[in-house]
């Protein structure tokens, strides 16, 4: 294994197939308030704080649009129909961190969802545990593309951004592993790769089956 390497993964679109899960909660509420274009607007909010979010949210539907109560039913939505562990996993997902946890690679979870959220996720579906630090939205001041979630990660691996590899689903989450100098391997979800992405990427995969078998060759892990 080379040294001090490390694996630093987002959570929505990575982990868990939430942004599909979370777009389908938006469009019912969309529809329930006759608001439209709702799913371009989802698209702009991937990867990024919920602050930024109301912000996407108060320029698409006016200054006045009371996006913390949408947020607030949307959350409440997206629990009822998937708290409880019901929320579905990217496939490869389970099998590549458990994998990784078993040869003892540091990882480290950097996702702009709030921690408290980040932590029942994980929990629920018995996650919580294959990783050494947490970096959740709420503990940075910048959101992506900005690159300071992915270096704190870093600095609570102890290991230098260029010795990690990153794996992200989003533009703005590319664009900060890019920024922080890391190792950027994207694996798409709502939205495809385009000529940014491919530059800024050192390889994209179409699943986390193909970006693990990727790692293990990079950081000479035996199966």
């Amino acid at each position: 294994m080379e040294k001090h390497s490390a694996v630093l993964f987002d959570m929505d679109g990575v982990i868990f197939d939430s942004e599909r899960a979370l777009m389908g909660c938006w469009l019912a509420l969309a529809a329930e308030d006759g608001l439209a274009d709702m799913e371009r607007v989802y698209h702009r909010c991937i990867g990024v704080t919920e602050e930024v979010t109301g912000g996407i949210l108060c320029e698409a539907y006016g200054g006045d649009f009371p996006w913390r109560d949408f947020r607030r039913r949307s959350t409440a939505l997206y629990r009822e129909r998937y708290a409880g562990g019901r929320l579905p996993l990217k496939p490869g997902a389970r099998e590549l961190l458990l994998s990784l946890r078993a040869k003892r690679v540091p990882l480290a979870l950097a996702s702009s969802t709030k921690g408290e959220l980040v932590r029942c996720w994980l929990s629920e579906a018995g996650l919580l545990d294959c990783f050494d630090a947490v970096v959740s939205g709420d503990m940075v001041t910048k959101s992506k593309p900005d690159p300071e979630i992915f270096l704190r990660a870093c600095a609570a691996l102890r290991v230098q951004p260029a010795d990690a590899f990153v794996i992200e689903d989003s533009y703005n989450g590319v664009r900060a592993a890019c920024a922080g100098g890391m190792r950027v391997l994207m694996v798409p979800d709502l939205l495809a790769p385009d000529e940014e992405m491919r530059a800024k990427a050192e390889r994209i995969f179409p699943s986390l089956y193909e970006a693990g078998e990727y790692l293990r060759e990079k950081m000479n892990i035996e199966e």
